[in-house]
């Protein structure tokens, strides 16, 4: 009777076994599946290997990577109001699943999902933010023709790292391209000797008479354009790398 009971139980889970590859959308599927991937409905296989869960490289077979936000998986241009910027090709290592989960309920085992950070992407990619993100068209970034990173870092784009008050203050009068100070746009030196009011003999001939003969840090002194609010004792002299913000590595 013992080995009969064994024999139905051992039966019943093979039964039970057999199901799971045959229909795995009713035995293991966590959830409806959302957006285009319901019509996989009933071929959990497109998408999963048995016993190893979903793989990059099915995912990759219906979505190219050159393609993925241009076009969808059977290849018709996709339309948005605000198109999105295909980087798939850029990213270091093709994990689908880190990101993306298609079904509408809680994975089935813990699988720590991440959302985008752009240490996923190529240093050649990730240093070129214009690849991806459209030049902001104000004021103040008109005039820079550098990097992001002099002032931005990707982890938190907002707020920048650098404000221009802290060095010195821009009014009416400095209105001018930053390379004005900031000659071949070296964001970590700046010269005040670019105006005709700031010829190098002449303002040294000023400062003397006030007996100052360091005067190659003007900010050190002179917070803003007005001469009325010089400091009597100069700020302590920065390195040049304290100057402005260091380039992001």
């Amino acid at each position: 009777m013992r080995r009969w009971l064994m024999a139905l139980v051992a039966l019943n889970l093979l039964g039970l076994l057999l199901l799971v590859f045959v229909y795995p959308q009713f035995m293991v599927a966590p959830g409806p599946l959302e957006g285009g991937h319901a019509e996989l409905e009933t071929d959990c296989f497109a998408c999963h290997a048995p016993l190893r869960g979903a793989q990059p490289e099915r995912c990759i077979a219906c979505h190219a990577l050159a393609d993925i936000g241009v076009r969808d998986s059977h290849g018709a241009p996709i339309t948005r109001d605000k198109p999105l910027t295909a980087f798939h090709e850029s990213l270091l290592e093709n994990d689908c699943m880190s990101c993306h989960y298609a079904h509408r309920l809680p994975p089935l085992s813990h699988r720590d999902r991440q959302a985008f950070s752009h240490t996923l992407l190529a240093t050649a990619v990730r240093e070129r933010c214009e690849s991806c993100h459209r030049a902001p068209r104000d004021k103040l970034h008109d005039k820079v023709d550098t990097g992001c990173a002099l002032c931005h870092v990707d982890s938190h784009w907002r707020p920048a790292s650098f404000d221009h008050d802290e060095y010195f203050k821009l009014d009416r009068h400095h209105d001018k391209a930053c390379s004005r100070c900031h000659v071949d746009n070296d964001f970590k030196r700046y010269t005040c000797y670019g105006c005709h009011e700031h010829q190098p003999r002449k303002v040294a001939a000023e400062h003397r008479e006030e007996g100052i003969t360091d005067i190659e840090d003007c900010a050190g002194c002179h917070p803003d354009a007005r001469e009325s609010h010089a400091r009597k004792t100069p700020r302590p002299r920065k390195t040049s790398s304290e100057r402005a913000p260091a380039l992001m590595q």
